[in-house]
């Protein structure tokens, strides 16, 4: 049996991958109620190009790949989503510096960028103020993520798959190193006896649990920390000003994301966020509400004409990280996603850190995965 520790999207995606190869039995642990309650729905809903992070990282070829593959899946299954590009925005000569280079990074890799003059900008969104200068990335998008966990429960259940919901894994026992399978233990509700299960392969897509999950297989020498970092999303309840493109400031050195920056629902609605501060559990999901007059600050600078009471806390969502990095885009302090067979733990796939852009590279970590099984 193939197991599947985590029902997330990227959990699904993968199982479903492996669901597709014949003889296969393939089953989903999910710790929560539902699947996708945690980072799966909890973001920015926004499919990304690539053009952040290293050139050779997995989160640049795992995103750009899964941005094909996740385009051509939801036209082929009418998921809903929509391309509406994404402007990068500069204010200043080091911000217009730095999309430069993102420029010349993002023609090296084959993603598509160009340069808008400041007239067309102000023709195609005139509510947006921009001093500098606008890079605009064509392939970024948005997704409705409930619409895509959905779909691919259900095409992994057609496929024969089962799913456990409200399974939380306690343990993890390898069985002879994993020589001969892993005995997964799974605490069971009040009143009803302890359940375990045993599968001969086994994938850690836990999410937030993730280096929980690795620190049951491997040795205390190769266990992980997992860091958090909160992220705040606003509300915009006035019916004006419309825009129908992503507007993303320019990458600030440091933190732990890319500033507050306004992104689209498919109804069209604005909201803003996430912003980023470091958190020390992953259940603190209460929106931050302290943190708005900063945003509002940040928001005015590229919006000055924002109806400032119309902004209101909505939700937040928790980033699973493997450090706390460095500066945005330089490679600096970057961590990288953690997609990979464990060394002596035989049919043990870990997939650790699995932040944005996550949601994009799901489709195409699915794809990696089922490579490094069956190389």
């Amino acid at each position: 049996m193939w197991l599947v520790i985590g029902g997330g999207v990227v959990g699904l995606a993968v199982a479903k991958k492996l669901a597709e190869r014949e003889g296969t039995s393939t089953v989903v642990l999910e710790r929560n109620e539902k699947v996708g309650m945690e980072t799966s729905s909890r973001n920015s809903e926004v499919i990304h190009a690539g053009l952040y992070y290293p050139p050779a990282s997995l989160k640049t070829t795992l995103c750009i790949r899964g941005n094909h593959l996740l385009y051509a899946l939801c036209s082929a299954h009418h998921i809903p989503h929509r391309r509406t590009k994404k402007w990068i925005i500069a204010q200043t000569p080091a911000q217009l510096a730095h999309l430069t280079h993102m420029h010349a990074h993002a023609s090296s890799l084959g993603v598509p960028t160009r340069w808008l003059s400041l007239e067309e900008g102000r023709r195609r969104e005139p509510a947006v103020r921009v001093r500098e200068g606008i890079l605009e990335s064509e392939r970024t998008g948005i997704v409705d993520s409930h619409a895509l966990t959905t779909y691919l429960l259900g095409a992994f259940e057609e496929l024969g798959g089962d799913v456990a919901l409200r399974s939380p894994v306690t343990r993890v026992e390898p069985l002879d190193a994993g020589d001969a399978g892993y005995r997964i233990h799974i605490a069971a509700p009040a009143g009803e006896p302890a359940a375990s299960v045993t599968a001969e392969t086994l994938v850690n897509a836990a999410g937030h649990g993730a280096c929980a999950i690795s620190n049951m297989v491997l040795p205390p020498s190769r266990h992980r920390t997992p860091y958090y970092a909160k992220g705040t999303y606003f509300s915009y309840s006035a019916s004006s000003p419309k825009i129908s493109t992503l507007i993303y400031p320019a990458p600030t050195l440091g933190g732990a994301g890319l500033g507050t920056h306004l992104t689209l629902d498919l109804a069209g609605r604005l909201r803003f966020g996430p912003d980023a501060e470091w958190v020390a559990s992953d259940q603190d999901l209460a929106p931050s509400l302290r943190r708005l007059p900063r945003a509002i600050e940040e928001i005015v600078e590229y919006i000055p004409g924002i109806d400032r009471g119309a902004l209101a806390g909505d939700y937040c969502g928790v980033r699973p990280k493997l450090g706390r990095g460095g500066a945005v885009g330089s490679g600096d302090g970057f961590v990288d996603f953690v997609v990979g067979l464990e060394e002596g733990r035989r049919g043990f796939v870990n997939l650790l850190g699995i932040e944005s852009p996550g949601l994009t590279s799901a489709l195409a970590i699915a794809e990696m995965v089922e490579g490094l099984l069956y190389r």
